[in-house]
């Protein structure tokens, strides 16, 4: 655990790359969980994330799930389940309907086709609280869709996203960016291509004083793009998983991609499945377990971690116990088909919390 000098020192580093001061990050956030009692005790308004909520922006898309297969079938074979199911779908409905079930205020912007307002998926989003007041409906555009096939704990998807072309239009509209100023946190659930496109309007953002984070997904030309570093700049944090992770850095370990995403964004998390997730803390790395879970669908875990994360650290956690959080969301979330159906309530992921102590 780093000294509360070693804390203040961090802070001051960052704020030579930072234009936000010290109260987008509680002290808390910095400090093991033996402490966290105390620094929540002290804290005060000023330094606590102003409670006005997340806002999560990004891709939308009906998750059609094909889980319980018996093998993956070859070219031109059919392989028939019985278990199937429809979902919201993409990082922006789970890491929101994740974040709203915990009591975050949440609100959603995203363009679907007109396709969508009658749809149970969208309607799923609605009724679990969420704003999408500031959302985009096309009229020619179908909704994205995605074919995921579950199988032995992973998965494989076929999509059609048209509609997701040049989303960075609907950032910039002026309605986004007045709903933008009555939040805290700004999530981005997209893939941000091509990343100097992207950075303006985040960069404005940040300067307004609203702390983003992203997590980009598995789309290798981002990944692997030489102007990716100077986006993750804008970041506090970036939640890759391990794959991700690694190709994003050109590292061929998680210890060593970590590390050198901490050079680009101020707190880099790395997701590892079942072995829980590490982040980089004044340039140490922190590791945290997970849950242990039979795993039926593993589409949407990633996301459904990011909610957690996020609901904790709005709610002022520790470092460490929002990393809790996420990791038993995303195991959670691997139990049963689609990423948003088995959300825990506040009270059990606390009770999941202390089994992790």
């Amino acid at each position: 655990m780093p000294s509360s000098s070693g804390s203040v020192l961090l802070i001051r580093k960052a704020l030579k790359y930072r234009y936000q001061n010290v109260s987008a990050f509680p002290r808390a956030f910095f400090v093991g969980h033996s402490n966290s009692a105390m620094m929540r005790s002290v804290m005060t308004s000023a330094s606590a994330p102003r409670d006005r909520g997340l806002v999560v922006f990004g891709e939308f898309f009906f998750d059609l799930v094909f889980y319980d297969l018996t093998r993956i079938p070859r070219m031109g074979e059919e392989v028939k389940t019985t278990s199937f199911a429809r979902f919201p779908g993409g990082g922006l409905a789970t890491t929101a309907l994740v974040a709203a079930s915990l009591g975050t205020r949440t609100k959603a912007i995203t363009r679907v086709g007109r396709d969508a307002l009658a749809s149970p998926e969208w309607q799923k989003l609605v009724q679990g609280g969420i704003s999408t007041q500031d959302c985009e409906f096309d009229p020619r555009l179908p909704t994205a869709m995605t074919v995921c096939a579950a199988f032995d704990g992973d998965r494989m998807m076929i999509t059609h996203d048209t509609i997701n072309l040049k989303l960075e239009k609907l950032l910039e509209r002026s309605g986004v960016q007045k709903r933008l100023g009555t939040a805290s946190h700004l999530h981005m659930a997209c893939r941000l291509w091509p990343p100097q496109v992207w950075k303006p309007a985040i960069h404005r953002l940040r300067k307004r004083g609203l702390t983003v984070s992203a997590d980009l997904g598995w789309n290798p030309e981002v990944l692997e793009s030489p102007r990716l570093p100077s986006l993750l700049k804008e970041f506090e944090f970036a939640f890759p998983n391990e794959p991700e992770a690694r190709a994003m850095t050109g590292e061929k370990t998680v210890e060593a991609a970590a590390r050198k995403l901490a050079r680009w964004v101020r707190v880099p998390v790395v997701k590892l499945g079942p072995d829980g997730s590490l982040a980089v803390r004044a340039g140490k790395i922190l590791r945290v377990k997970s849950i242990r879970v039979r795993t039926v669908d593993a589409t949407g875990a990633g996301d459904a971690f990011n909610g957690g994360f996020l609901h904790g650290y709005l709610a002022g956690w520790p470092l460490e116990e929002s990393l809790q959080a996420g990791n038993i969301c995303g195991a959670l979330a691997t139990t049963d088909a689609g990423g948003c159906s088995a959300i825990p309530t506040r009270k059990n992921l606390r009770r999941l919390m202390r089994k992790l102590r």
